[in-house]
């Protein structure tokens, strides 16, 4: 029986008709505010947007994503919870995209495939692009919410539950400016 040969991987030097974003929801459900990643793109995912978008709940599988992002994307959006010191329920957009915004060593980074944070996601695809020879995305970008609770529990805590309609117009508004998906322009705290 003759079996197909599989098609040919893109070639990243051909122009493509419009860049690919992934908006990517990552977070456990089970322990209360680190849900809000999958919740944001959940509403995200009801809205209309560009048709070079496509929004993805990972949750908690952030092998997969980090193998899934070998696929030629130019822009990468994770969403999750990020906790950076502010008061419950603060957004923060951090650009990510240059390596130096990263840990420098990626074995530093403890790869836990049922619980990896964005940094273990991006060091994870740093080795895995240097081995493949696969490109990241141009641009990398986390919209992240101050979480004030993270214990064992379902449903978002008030203070980050009220945060999740700016989030949401946060990232729409992010996949739909063209500026943003192209090129980096400056580095966002």
């Amino acid at each position: 029986m003759n079996h197909p040969e599989p098609p040919e991987p893109p070639d990243p030097s051909e122009p493509r008709s419009a860049p690919r974003t992934l908006v990517a929801g990552v977070g456990n459900v089970f322990l209360g505010d680190d849900g809000f990643g999958v919740e944001t793109v959940r509403l995200v995912a009801g809205r209309r947007l560009p048709p070079h978008v496509e929004v993805s709940d990972v949750g908690i599988r952030g092998v997969h994503l980090a193998y899934r992002l070998l696929d030629g994307w130019d822009t990468l959006v994770l969403v999750d919870a990020t906790a950076r010191g502010g008061a419950p329920g603060t957004l923060y957009l951090i650009d990510a995209t240059e390596p130096d915004g990263r840990p420098a060593d990626p074995d530093a980074v403890p790869l836990d495939g049922h619980r990896m944070a964005p940094d273990a996601v991006l060091a994870l695809l740093d080795t895995l692009c240097a081995g493949t020879g696969a490109t990241p995305p141009r641009r990398i970008l986390v919209v992240g919410c101050e979480p004030a609770c993270l214990d064992e529990g379902v449903g978002l805590s008030p203070q980050v539950a009220a945060a999740l309609p700016e989030a949401v117009r946060m990232v729409t508004e992010l996949v739909s400016r063209e500026v943003v998906v192209r090129s980096p322009t400056r580095r966002a705290a």
